[in-house]
């Protein structure tokens, strides 16, 4: 699994081939191969450097959280306005793009505690003894 999809779990098989000879820094290089299980044809491919003794299952977890960084770049293109700057410098899109990431860390912030704030009350409109008829 790869994470919480749209439309549920995102189910795959997963495959690793490590790719010794690029070993550099104490890090490994690993061939990562992703097979959606209702597809079997469809693949997709990643190149990874990780430690030796990464697991199968972090390297997937890994690969699966792209998908997530990708849901929040698309947040703050549609709600934060990080796709409309024309910047003509470096500075000013700098500036913009830095404002922009600052206002999405802050409004994913007070989003989780707000969400976590309503999942730990009570709800107060169930009854709490059964009512008899």
């Amino acid at each position: 699994m790869a994470g919480e999809g749209a439309k549920g779990p995102r189910l795959y098989d997963w495959a690793r081939i490590r790719r010794t000879w690029t070993a550099q820094g104490g890090l490994e290089h690993w061939l990562l191969v992703r097979r959606k299980r209702s597809k079997s044809a469809d693949k997709a491919y990643y190149l990874v450097l990780a430690p030796p003794a990464s697991s199968l299952a972090e390297l997937a977890a890994v690969a699966g959280l792209r998908w997530a960084i990708e849901e929040c770049f698309e947040r703050a293109m549609d709600d934060l306005g990080l796709d409309h700057c024309e910047a003509r410098s470096w500075h000013g899109w700098h500036r913009h793009m830095s404002l922009c990431m600052a206002a999405l860390a802050f409004l994913s912030k007070l989003s989780a505690d707000l969400r976590r704030s309503a999942w730990s009350k009570p709800n107060e409109t169930s009854p709490k003894e059964p009512i008899d008829a």
